[in-house]
């Protein structure tokens, strides 16, 4: 054989060997991830929250110098600075969930 037909017929087993190993490599199946869709937090285990955590929430959440106006009721009510503004905002009192968030002159 002269060197161009080797080199044919080497490309030729090759395409043949790769031909043969895409098959065998399919991928898996594919399987959904378990979803949680439960409302509501695990904040506290299904308990209502303090105020202290509800100020703490708001710490985490990127707020500074956070004031406790009203803890009592449905909702807990702070006013706290972000960036440059103040706001109010108002918490769950059982989830910890921000309800309302306005700004404050």
């Amino acid at each position: 054989m002269t060197g161009e037909a080797m080199r044919i017929f080497s490309s030729m087993i090759f395409g043949l060997v790769i031909s043969l190993a895409v098959p065998l490599a399919a991928p898996s199946p594919a399987f959904a991830a378990s979803v949680s869709l439960t409302i509501g937090s695990d904040l506290n285990r299904g308990r209502a929250i303090s105020c202290a955590q509800g100020q703490q929430l708001l710490q985490n959440r990127g707020f500074r110098n956070v004031r406790r106006v009203d803890c009592r009721g449905r909702f807990f009510i702070y006013h706290a600075r972000r960036g440059v503004s103040r706001f109010e905002v108002a918490l769950n009192s059982r989830t910890g969930r921000v309800v309302d968030f306005r700004r404050i002159r």
